[in-house]
């Protein structure tokens, strides 16, 4: 059992708690490090997808785990990061300028979207964003001189000051460096007064407006974070894949990154990244499990989805904190051994009775 004694004010806002915590983010980090090296060429691509998932969710998790704001439309801001990278790219722009560029272009759309949004919440914020969600899809496929239209737009090769990135070991190292960098950025904003704003937001909007917090302010510059956050994942995203086309960035896409975030857990950084390796995980389970299913359900088209049905439906009902929350309970149960109680998570009324009154 570990007991923290804190006897100064700068220990509150230390990133790491203890040593214990610094060392295993370390170990963590060299053992991602040292992936490449390990693991076959097939599942460091498969890493690839993980971590550019993770950074998306994280986008996400700013605007709904952290803000209380729903979103059914982010796959757009995917589609803005990823093609303004493709553009950009085709004018030979470098690198760290395009990526920067498409993420403020995902960052304005996200203010542009934000700002509407003000006035509904709830489910018609919901049906708000879905409704820009295929206005840029159209418009993707619409915008054929600077997207390619449905006919789809080709990336070149990546180089990083003068490197070229033609491995899927260096682009791995890429996406992992801006994966951590996104991290801990989020881990200090949340640490910050807006940060604070943001989860006050989210608990009770009218105790929060009581104390002084401008829902506008705040609510706006959560739609820009998290959509240039996106914006980056996006532009990720086309380097990866190197072909871009409008039905890559659908209503399912948003759909799949929201149960991500349930899966994961909604309200952490680290549910982010856990449902996003889980997401990746078990679609590679299914597709070697079909070899071993009879074929009249091994072939069903509708599998994939059915299966992640199942699961987001589990976990909506017997684990409603998602995989982090699994494992808090996990961690908790052998810190406080022998002491842990059963109903120690026991769910509780999140919300405040003032929210309530109409």
């Amino acid at each position: 059992m570990r007991f923290l004694f804190k006897t100064d004010y700068r220990q509150d806002l230390r990133l790491f708690k203890h040593g214990g915590q610094v060392f295993w983010y370390g170990a963590l980090l060299l053992a991602l490090a040292a992936a490449p090296w390990l693991l076959p060429d097939y599942w460091v691509s498969q890493l690839i997808f993980v971590c550019i998932y993770a950074i998306a969710g994280i986008g996400l998790m700013v605007l709904v785990g952290f803000t209380g704001q729903v979103s059914l439309g982010h796959a757009a801001f995917l589609a803005m990061g990823a093609y303004t990278e493709a553009y950009l790219q085709s004018h030979g722009w470098p690198f760290v300028l395009s990526l920067a560029f498409s993420a403020l272009v995902a960052g304005a759309t996200g203010i542009i979207v934000g700002l509407p949004a003000l006035r509904v919440k709830g489910m018609y914020l919901a049906i708000a964003t879905l409704a820009f969600g295929f206005i840029v899809e159209e418009g993707v496929a619409r915008a054929e001189s600077l997207t390619g239209g449905n006919a789809g737009k080709m990336l070149g090769s990546l180089e990083v000051f003068g490197l070229p990135i033609d491995s899927d070991q260096r682009f791995y190292y890429l996406v992992l460096f801006f994966l951590v960098l996104v991290v801990l950025g989020v881990m200090n904003l949340l640490r910050s007064p807006t940060g604070r704003a943001f989860v006050a937001i989210r608990d009770s909007e009218i105790s929060a407006q009581s104390m002084g917090i401008n829902l506008a302010r705040y609510k706006t510059t959560a739609f820009a974070l998290s959509a240039a956050i996106a914006g980056i994942a996006g532009a990720l995203y086309a380097h990866k894949i190197r072909f871009l086309s409008p039905d890559q960035f659908t209503f399912l896409q948003s759909i799949e990154l929201l149960m991500i975030l349930v899966i994961g857990g909604v309200g952490s950084i680290y549910g982010a990244i856990f449902g996003a390796a889980f997401w990746i995980v078990v679609q590679q389970l299914i597709v070697l499990a079909k070899d071993w299913l009879p074929p009249a359900i091994g072939q069903q088209t509708g599998l994939q989805p059915t299966v992640f049905g199942l699961i987001l439906v589990a976990f909506v009902l017997f684990e409603p904190m998602g995989l982090y929350g699994r494992w808090l309970k996990i961690r908790t149960f052998f810190q406080l051994f022998p002491f842990y109680r059963k109903g120690l998570f026991r769910r509780q009324k999140s919300y405040m009775k003032s929210e309530r009154l109409k």
